[in-house]
């Protein structure tokens, strides 16, 4: 496990973070105590899967497990502190909130699902020389 740290454009509105890349070793001890799946974002570099679990002492641990063109298991484990993981959680739910008969421009708009696919994208670019 190998940590990196993440700088944000200004207008993204966003702090810089710390987070860990895991090997799948690290990531299965991180949760060898149990593992929810909470929900999924699509994206044009990956499919994440945000899953939040439990270590074998009971600690808690968050992450996104990024998974590239159809492949089965996923190339990258990333693990995040809970304030980080919190503000994807927020972005991805206040999605649902918006209204569903919008005019067909305000769909083109920048919404907060598109936020979290672009703090995604910086993430995975800052980590990508990174090897856990």
């Amino acid at each position: 496990m190998k940590s990196f740290q993440v700088t944000f454009h200004q207008e993204d509105q966003a702090d810089q973070m710390v987070v860990k890349k895991l090997s799948e070793a690290d990531f299965n001890a991180a949760i060898e105590g149990g593992m929810r799946q909470l929900f999924e974002l699509d994206t044009n570099i990956g499919l994440f899967i945000f899953v939040d679990g439990e270590d074998k002492d009971g600690g808690e641990t968050y992450h996104a497990l990024r998974f590239q063109d159809e492949k089965e298991e996923p190339s990258d484990y990333y693990s995040f502190e809970l304030k980080d993981f919190y503000e994807f959680i927020a972005l991805f739910t206040s999605q649902m909130y918006i209204e569903d008969d919008e005019s067909e421009s305000d769909e083109e708009a920048y919404e907060p699902i598109h936020h979290l696919a672009h703090l995604f994208f910086h993430i995975v670019e800052s980590g990508e020389g990174v090897t856990p």
